[in-house]
């Protein structure tokens, strides 16, 4: 079999696919822990200003959006006795781990050291993530060709990933973040962030080996890629500006990019109006985010029947769609006073239900995305002759990463403009301030989701329109 004859995925040991998805723990754990808590924890625990928080992240996501290109143009040219990738992946471990650990532990300093050192580790953190996780999800075009088991594989990816998460962020507000004598809200309890940090670091450290180790050996089986040919450094640079103005791509990452701002913006300012809005306690916050398993799975029920019935992209279409609902809904039926006060019995479970559609959606849209990009990498093969997984992924998973950029950054500006206070008490903050926040919020996340479904209609790849480039491939590689 030759290299361009990818093996479907159902040919890989079902063990494989496990241990290739199960890297995207370290992934999960980092996107909710900076979705989740890193505003929370800057700002009111730390005492830094949010605007303040929102531009240290925004500064380390420009960082990112220099260094993934680079990094994903420079794997797919590495040759290497254990592959293209894998080098990257085992590199990526220990200081996953490390600078992870030190984003939570900033020493006490002046609120201008406290800003650079938020800056230094948040872009450290972002830069280690990408060198697993660039060459880790250009495996997946390299593992298989196929319209519907791409899809299959990058919801092995999403489960982990967002399991490793969820349960993270379940265990910490459930266990780590508990009211002490002198902090009775537990969620601003700065003791539980530093049990927190170690704890994810060492599930990041172990998820990444244990991935990387157990990918190696289905590499290692398959003929190595041909030698690069080395071009001049212009030639390079206008061959990747190329790929990544491609129409079809374009669509799709423009698409991913505003839904993914949606959704972090949506993640960023949801432990604010868990805390603040519906007054709920860390316990109660855990069981919100529990629910999150739920919606998980019901987003693995319906993504391949939706996939295989209509397609990737009207699939895609609706799911971004159905977010976006689910996530203003609640707050609408609030400022209209047809919501349940807070601390009614029902308000919960109304919440629980909210959450686990709202994370049904948002996953099933960032399953059927990735997938999309993967077609894309076929497309743009056919097209130009050149392999670019790692080029096309890198930008993929500079998107997926902005769910952590630019969603904190606009929080922190949402924040800032309805002037909601530094170090607040849960029940001390003003009516103007909540309801001003949820009216922008609900207005910002419509503009983004309406943004991405403009984008992603653009989009031109079908399912049939695959399966001929596939074709073609197949004829080329042939002759």
């Amino acid at each position: 079999m030759s290299r361009t004859d990818a093996r479907p995925a159902d040919a890989l040991p079902f063990r494989t696919r496990l241990l290739y998805g199960s890297g995207t723990i370290a992934f999960g754990i980092k996107d909710h822990g900076f979705n989740a808590l890193l505003m929370l924890f800057y700002n009111q625990v730390v005492g830094l200003p949010a605007a303040w928080v929102g531009t240290a992240i925004m500064i380390a996501m420009i960082a990112d959006a220099l260094f993934d290109p680079l990094l994903g143009q420079y794997s797919d040219n590495v040759r290497t006795r254990w592959g293209r990738r894998h080098p990257f992946m085992y590199a990526a471990a220990f200081p996953i781990a490390l600078f992870y650990l030190l984003l939570w532990t900033p020493p006490g300093m002046a609120h201008g050291a406290q800003f650079a050192w938020l800056v230094t580790t948040a872009i450290l953190v972002r830069f280690s993530i990408s060198l697993y996780e660039i060459p880790s999800t250009a495996l997946l075009a390299e593992f298989t060709s196929d319209y519907d088991e791409r899809t299959k594989l990058v919801a092995a990816r999403y489960f982990f990933g967002v399991c490793g998460g969820i349960g993270m962020t379940v265990v910490t507000f459930g266990y780590f973040l508990r009211p002490t004598p002198t902090q009775p809200v537990g969620h601003l309890n700065a003791g539980g962030y530093v049990t927190y940090a170690w704890a994810a670091a060492a599930i990041m450290l172990l998820s990444v080996l244990v991935s990387s180790l157990g990918t190696q050996r289905e590499v290692l089986k398959r003929p190595p890629p041909p030698p690069v040919v080395k071009v001049p450094v212009g030639r390079m640079l206008r061959e990747m500006l190329g790929v990544l103005v491609h129409p079809a791509y374009v669509s799709i990452l423009l698409a991913s990019l505003f839904f993914a701002v949606a959704s972090g913006l949506n993640l960023s300012l949801g432990v604010y109006f868990s805390t603040y809005f519906w007054e709920l306690s860390a316990s109660q916050i855990a069981t919100v985010a529990s629910t999150a398993v739920a919606g998980i799975l019901l987003a693995f029920v319906v993504v391949l029947p939706l996939s295989a019935r209509f397609g990737k992209k009207p699939a895609a279409m609706l799911m971004f769609g159905l977010s976006l609902i689910s996530s203003v809904v609640p707050l609408i039926l609030r400022l209209a006073g047809l919501f349940p006060a807070n601390g009614d019995p029902l308000l919960l479970w109304l919440l629980m239900g909210q959450f686990a559609f709202s994370m049904m959606t948002t996953v099933a849209g960032g399953i059927l995305a990735v997938s999309m990009v993967a077609d894309v990498t076929d497309q743009i093969r056919l097209e130009t002759g050149r392999r670019s997984e790692g080029l096309l992924f890198s930008a993929a998973t500079m998107v997926n990463k902005a769910v952590s950029g630019m969603g904190i950054m606009l929080a922190g500006l949402l924040l800032s403009f309805v002037g909601f206070p530094d170090n607040a008490q849960p029940g001390q903050v003003g009516a103007d301030a909540l309801h001003g926040l949820a009216t922008i919020y609900i207005v910002a996340l419509s503009v983004a989701t309406a943004i991405a479904i403009l984008c992603l209609a653009h989009y031109p790849i079908s399912r049939s329109r695959h399966l001929e480039n596939i074709r073609q491939l197949g004829e080329a590689a042939a002759e």
